[in-house]
Parts: C-alpha cells; sequence; structure tokens
C-alpha cells in the first residue's frame, strides 16, 4: 500500500508511523533547501539504518592562542568520507565550541566548521556556558557566538526550521529511516520564553520523535555512570522533557566524565539522558565523536566513541597517548540502546493498521486453494479459491481445541487468525482436513508450486517438537516411493524442536525425500512463511526474505497417495501423533511459482 508520500506500508512497520512535514512556526523564519552533496556517498533517507554524529565540547581546541583545530577537521572530514558508508543523516554539537567566548576564537572555529557547509552536511551548534556570557539567558542580546553561530549559517540547510528572536535556539528536521525526527538545539540556559517556544515547535509537529540537544541536563560522577540531573537539568525536565513525550533522547555535554540515565516521564514512557564530554582527555578530547547508530529493524540504537584525528594518523609515528585514544570501548562509551522505536512512538505516531483486503483479491490466476481462519471456529473452513478444497474439522482425543483469535500478522489481508492448542504426550489438539474426494488431493504441481501461511508459534516447549502445520495424508509407501523411510508423510511442512521450519518431501522425480530447512522462529511473534518451487527448485522463505539451507539438487512437482491434506497436525505411519500449537491467519496454494513481491504479505 502506497502512502501519499509514496512511502510503502512495510516501512511504516519496520520504520515507525511516517511523520508529518516539517511546520512553520509563525513569527521564526524558515530554510530555503540546498542541493546534497555525494562527497563520501549520498545517505539513504529510507535505510533503517542511519547515524546521527554528536560533537561534544571542543573549547579546549579554539582557546585563544593554544588551541588547534585540526582534530575537529579531521573528525568532519571523515563524517563526509563515511558519510555514505556510515548513512550519516545529521551532525549535532553540544556547546561549548570555544573556551573564552572571544570572536578570535570564533575566527578560528568557523571554518572548520565550513568543511561540513562546503559539502552540505546538514548540522545543529548551540551555546554553552563558555561561547557566551554564563550569567545571562537566551535573553542575553548580541555575542561573538551569534556572528558566527546564529541563524544566520543554518538558513541554507535543508534541515533548519527556524530560530528563536533571540538567535540562541533553532530546530532541525531531518529525514532517515523512511520519517521524519525533529532535533532541538537549546541554549546554555533557556528562558521561560525559549522553552515556551519549544513546547510550540513540538506542538507545531505532532507526529515526530524529537531528540533534545542542550550543553547542561544531566551529570554522572566519576566511577558511577549513572547520569543524574543537574539543578538546571531539573528544570529543562520539568518545563520540557517530562511533559513532552515525543522527547525520547536527551544529549548534553558540559560535565564529565560520560554516563547515561533513562527516566520515566508523565505518560510512562522511557527517555534516555546521555552525558557526553572529553575536554579533560588527551589533546582537550582529540576531536573525539559520538555515533549514534540508529537501527530501526533491530529496535536499538548502538553508540560508539571515536577520534578519527587519531585514526588517521601513522601508526608508526602515532604517540603512547594518542593509541589509548583511538576509540573509548567501556561500557560507558560503547552501548547499545534498545528501543522499540513502534511502540515507544505508538502514542504520538502510531503505525496505521492496513485495512483488510476481500478474499476474492488474493484469488490470483493458479490458486487451487484458499483458507482464512478469521471468523468462529466452526466444522467447515471455505475454500475461497472457488477450486471446492474445503476444510473439515477434527480432534484428537487428548483433549485441546480451536479459539477464534482477533490476533494476526500486520500484513496478513484478513484480520484473524485460530488458535491450534495442541501437543503430544498425549496426542491432543484440533486440525481440519480437505475431503476425500477434494480436487486438490491429485494435483502433483509438476510446473512448479507456493504455498504460504501466517504463523505465530505458541512456545518452545518440547511438547510441540516436531508439530506440523501442513501435510499431504498418505505415507511415501503409498505414493509408490521406497527410499529413506517410506513411513514418512509423503509431504509434510513441519517446525523441529528447535522451531526450524521444515519442507520435507517426495518429489515426483525422485525415490528419496527432499528437504528444504529453516532457522530458528522466535515464539510469540508473527512471520509469513513460503515454499516457492519453479519445477526444478525449491526455496523457503520467512517475511519474503529466502533462508539458507535450500538444497541445490533438481526436484519436480510432489508425488500423492490421492488422500486428503492436513492442516495443523503431524502423522507418521498414517498416524496423527500430534496437533499444531500456534496461531494460523490463513494459507495458500497457488500452481506456479511466486516471486516475493506477489506474496500474501505484500
Amino acid at each position: 500500500m502506497e502512502q501519499q508520500d509514496g512511502t510503502t506500508r512495510r516501512r511504516l512497520l519496520q520504520a515507525g508511523a511516517l511523520g508529518a512535514g516539517a511546520a512553520v512556526i509563525p513569527g521564526v523564519a524558515s530554510a530555503a533547501p540546498a542541493a546534497a552533496s555525494t562527497s563520501g556517498g549520498k545517505p539513504d533517507t529510507e535505510d533503517l539504518r542511519f547515524t546521527l554524529a554528536v560533537v561534544p565540547d571542543t573549547q579546549y581546541l579554539f582557546d585563544l592562542d593554544r588551541g588547534d583545530g585540526a582534530p575537529l577537521a579531521a573528525s568532519f572530514e571523515y563524517l563526509i568520507d563515511n558519510r555514505g558508508a556510515e548513512n550519516l543523516a545529521f551532525t549535532a554539537h553540544l556547546g561549548d565550541v570555544v573556551e573564552n567566548a572571544q570572536a578570535s576564537e570564533f575566527a578560528q572555529a568557523d571554518p572548520v566548521f565550513g568543511i561540513l557547509d562546503r559539502a552540505r552536511v546538514p548540522y545543529s551548534v548551540l551555546a554553552g556556558n563558555h561561547d557566551i556570557d554564563a550569567s545571562k539567558d537566551d535573553q542575553r542580546g548580541d555575542s561573538a557566538y551569534l556572528h558566527v553561530f546564529g541563524p544566520q549559517r543554518f538558513r541554507r540547510m535543508s534541515t533548519y526550521g527556524g530560530s528563536t528572536p533571540d538567535g540562541y535556539n533553532s530546530y532541525h528536521v531531518f529525514r532517515a529511516a523512511g520519517r521524519q525526527w525533529l532535533l532541538l538545539a537549546m541554549d546554555w540556559r533557556p528562558s521561560d520564553a525559549g522553552f515556551a517556544w519549544a513546547r510550540q515547535v513540538i506542538a507545531a509537529h505532532p507526529r515526530l520523535p524529537v531528540i533534545l540537544t542542550t550543553h547542561d541536563l544531566v551529570y554522572a560522577d566519576a566511577g558511577d555512570p549513572v547520569a543524574h540531573l543537574s539543578d538546571h537539568g531539573q528544570r529543562v525536565w520539568e518545563q520540557l522533557v517530562d511533559g513532552n513525550d515525543q522527547i525520547f533522547l536527551t544529549l548534553n555535554g558540559h560535565y564529565w566524565p560520560s554516563g547515561r540515565v533513562v527516566k520515566q516521564n508523565a505518560a510512562g514512557h522511557d527517555v534516555h539522558l546521555h552525558i557526553t564530554n572529553y575536554q579533560d582527555r588527551y589533546y582537550g578530547g582529540s576531536g573525539m565523536i559520538r555515533l549514534y547508530h540508529f537501527d530501526l529493524a533491530r529496535n536499538v540504537i548502538d553508540v560508539e566513541t571515536i577520534s578519527p584525528w587519531i585514526l588517521g594518523q601513522n601508526p608508526a609515528r602515532r604517540s603512547l597517548l594518542a593509541e589509548g585514544e583511538i576509540e573509548l570501548t567501556d561500557d560507558t562509551n560503547r552501548f547499545s540502546v534498545p528501543i522499540d522505536f513502534a511502540e515507544r512512538f505508538s502514542g504520538f505516531a502510531p503505525v496505521p493498521v492496513r485495512p483488510a483486503r476481500p478474499a476474492a483479491k488474493l484469488v490470483i490466476p493458479g490458486t487451487v486453494a484458499y483458507w482464512r481462519f478469521d471468523g468462529p471456529v466452526a466444522s467447515r473452513v471455505v475454500d475461497h479459491s472457488g477450486r471446492g478444497n474445503h476444510l473439515t474439522t477434527a480432534y484428537l482425543q487428548g483433549g485441546g481445541g480451536l479459539t477464534a483469535s482477533t490476533e494476526f500478522h500486520p500484513e496478513q489481508p484478513g484480520h484473524a487468525s485460530w488458535v491450534f492448542a495442541g501437543g503430544k504426550k498425549p496426542a491432543r489438539g484440533g486440525y481440519l482436513t480437505t475431503a476425500a474426494d477434494a480436487p486438490l488431493n491429485k494435483l502433483t504441481f509438476r510446473d512448479g508450486y507456493t504455498i504460504e501461511a501466517f504463523v505465530k508459534l505458541t512456545d518452545d516447549g518440547a511438547d510441540h517438537s516436531w508439530m506440523g502445520l501442513l501435510s499431504r495424508m498418505g505415507t511415501g509407501a503409498d505414493a509408490g516411493k521406497t527410499g529413506s523411510d517410506p513411513s514418512e508423510p509423503v509431504v509434510n511442512l513441519a517446525f523441529s524442536g528447535g522451531r526450524q521450519a521444515q519442507w520435507a518431501v517426495y518429489p515426483l522425480d525422485r525415490n528419496d525425500t527432499f528437504t528444504n530447512w529453516g532457522h530458528e522462529q522466535r515464539a510469540g511473534e508473527w512471520f509469513h512463511l513460503a515454499v516457492v518451487n519453479d519445477g526444478r527448485h525449491t526455496t523457503l522463505y520467512v517475511d519474503s526474505s529466502e533462508l539458507l539451507r535450500n538444497p541445490s539438487t533438481r526436484s519436480n512437482g510432489l508425488a500423492t497417495a490421492n488422500r486428503p491434506w492436513l492442516v495443523g497436525a503431524n502423522h507418521y505411519a498414517n498416524t496423527i501423533e500430534q496437533a499444531f500449537a500456534g496461531h494460523l491467519g490463513e494459507l495458500r496454494i497457488v500452481d506456479r511459482p511466486l516471486q516475493p513481491e506477489n506474496f500474501l504479505n505484500t
């Protein structure tokens, strides 16, 4: 399904709901778009992996006549050179650009930041206490900082949204992972008016996740990486963070050592607060940068801390102190932050539920059976293909049954499922079969086939190992096959004790069984399973991804003993041993190979 901006729903499901476009705040200047640079490769705004680069206090690099801008220049060149490889979406400086708030120091810093300007790399800068008159809030008036890093510097950036009238607070909206993100760059001491402006910006972008950057918010003590709100940080929390659920991550400098903490906001959701600062380390921090690698497919942010300046030095001439600062790998500076992005953003940007699709639209040419488990449990499940391959329910004597459920795979055409409560020792549960004279029973699929199902396994208990999802009844011997174990079913799609999908069949052109293997599936998670044979080879897919263990040996069609198909149970030697345990949404069988783009989950 295409959204109005061309984003597919699958992208939305992986990355979270697409945010609204950047709104213009009354009285705030907006940016004119700038052309993107291809230096180091162009970032992919739809890739679910992207990087936010964070640059903390650089003040000792621009300290009257005793600094050195080379380390920061090296960091910026590194970001440009690796822009495509890292999929760099944005760069944020956390304040204290210079040491003494002098115009001469900003004159030194200006051309270094110009490296990013020339490469069209979007970035933000905010004022730290060393950049301005620290005794005043953002109503302090003119400053050398504003002359270099005021709104005029950022207006040409496509990400720039606007600034407060005083020029000390700004915001950017950048696109990454198929959605938009809002980044606030707040002053060392925002005034009440500054906080009100920030709340207005957030309100004008109600569906965007927000990253707050400021100079003073949390600190950590030596030997204890758990961060705490500073006195001013408490004010920031109360006036801005706590009541704005869109803020999920805050980044600040000012203090050292580094640290982090997770706090719950007024909505009861996690906010990750990080302090990062390396000015106390070798060579004023050596231009050290934090790389926040967002991965919305894995639901994690992987964080690393490196010095590109030292990395770029000749190893043979690198000093002993420099060797120890190439990267920081302790738990405080190299770590992962697990975040279920869709769940965390659901309060303000919920993923829309894909509308149900009528069964008739999924009966494509070649469909020989299509069953939906989207209604109350009944004695009969209709075959929507029109071929008359209806299913009839049956039960094992060991107990356990079938129940209807409102749960379904997010890409499933039908919005419901049945729960199979099967098991063994004793064999128990409900299952379904085609009629003895169903046309499906005789088909051999000589030209290929596609079998699809939406599945969620119940658990990983041994009581459910080798449970069958779909079988063609009758043994290999019944179909005239004498190789392997002739007591095995002629066709069997099952799950091993390790929850690996197994497609084990007797092809038409082989006397032995032919087996494809999947990987371990996580219990409690929906997935789409597909088996595709092109008349020569068979391939297993999970969520449209081709799996590894697909034999290269040629196989053609499916042998048959002209007996019914079995849904939701396992059998051996024509004895049903147990029923399936889990959810089953729907099943479709097509008498030709399909490409993944034509599967039910597309």
